[in-house]
């Protein structure tokens, strides 16, 4: 196997430090991420397992041999047979409130939120107080935001005050849905403004600066800087929102009620098939939301390209080499502050350089 460029321009010595650097760097890195590691198999891993498992399983009782029977019968692919079957309807409603709940909310809160950042980044008299306004509903809980609204969307309560109506927002369907989009848009949006805010202050002002001398206006400068620049924060807060909202339970099983049609969703129909015990159902519908959330996210970040764990550039050995030989080669003075790496170039350098000694020598081997 022939000798890559980067690996044969390096002497004896140096591959064997590059080698043993890495090695520790890599003995470190496991140590330090095997605590979450652990944590993701106890919490995330182990019980998705489990639900599968449940999944297959029916309620325990009388069998088809006419005997009572603590164990619940392995019944295979029933329970997801009647999902689509006997509960059909029921299933596709749930389904289609939860899509539209996700949806809609999802995309008023990303317009709401991105003026409140505009609003909370920009220097004015007054700024801490207007951004700890914003922030407030974020940290109210849900069940307390529920209750509030429920009082707000009572027969007598605010809202019918407010519009000079008697609307039972509870009792109709779309009424139903509107109290719990608006309750679900007040509450979080403030998330997505303070995610987008984050994205805003890494901007620096020299850029507007630069497009304001060049004759841009505040509409071209929203939209060919600060939208292009602040869109990786933007997108992830999205994401994020967005596996919440498909996920929603708490707001509309408080403001509207239980098993209540026009504002059933996914989740609470898992909590309303495990609280009559039916357990091997409950998993069923809980691992067809998981397939169904985890199709949404895997389809956001390759269509919108979410850095959700950072990503980064480990292609082009000859540039990396580059970078290696400045290191070694950097002289004094001013010329050298000029073409000198920085550190994060040299250990990017370091570590793809080792990546190709390791390998070389173990095909050697």
């Amino acid at each position: 196997m022939s000798t890559s460029p980067a690996v044969a321009a390096l002497k004896p010595h140096e591959r064997h430090g590059f080698s043993k650097r890495v090695a520790q760097e890599h003995r470190t890195g496991v140590l330090l991420v095997l605590p979450t590691v652990l944590v993701i198999v106890v919490v995330i891993v182990f019980p998705v397992l489990m639900a599968i498992r449940d999944s297959f399983f029916g309620v325990a009782g009388m069998n088809d041999d006419g005997f009572y029977s603590d164990t619940p019968p392995f019944v295979w692919f029933d329970n997801y047979a009647t999902i689509f079957t006997s509960n059909g309807a029921r299933f596709w409603n749930a389904a289609w409130n939860t899509t539209l709940f996700g949806v809609v909310t999802v995309v008023v809160e990303t317009f709401l939120g991105v003026i409140m950042a505009l609003i909370m980044h920009k220097a004015m008299r007054g700024r801490g107080v207007v951004r700890a306004a914003i922030l407030i509903p974020w940290a109210v809980p849900t069940a307390v935001s529920a209750v509030l609204w429920k009082w707000i969307f009572d027969a007598h309560g605010a809202a019918n005050a407010l519009l000079g109506t008697q609307i039972l927002w509870s009792a109709g369907d779309w009424s139903a849905k509107f109290a719990v989009i608006i309750a679900d848009v007040w509450k979080t949006a403030p998330f997505i403004g303070l995610l987008t805010l984050a994205g805003l202050q890494v901007i620096p002002d020299e850029v507007y600066e630069a497009a304001k001398i060049d004759g841009a206006g505040v509409w071209k400068r929203f939209t060919q800087i600060t939208l292009p620049l602040v869109k990786p924060a933007l997108v992830v807060a999205v994401l994020f929102r967005s596996l919440d909202a498909l996920r929603m339970y708490d707001l509309p099983y408080i403001l509207i009620g239980a098993r209540k049609p026009s504002v059933e969703t996914l989740s609470m129909l898992v909590q309303d098939e495990a609280s009559n015990i039916r357990y091997g159902s409950a998993a069923a519908y809980a691992m067809v939301l998981f397939l169904y959330i985890f199709i949404i996210a895997f389809a956001f970040i390759k269509l919108l390209g979410a850095d959700i764990i950072g990503s980064g550039d480990d292609s082009g050995n000859s540039g990396k080499l580059r970078v290696f030989r400045r290191r070694k080669k950097r002289p004094t003075g001013h010329e050298g502050d000029a073409t000198a790496a920085s550190p994060q170039e040299v250990l990017a350098a370091e570590r793809a350089l080792a990546k190709d000694i390791a390998g070389s020598e173990g095909a050697r081997s």
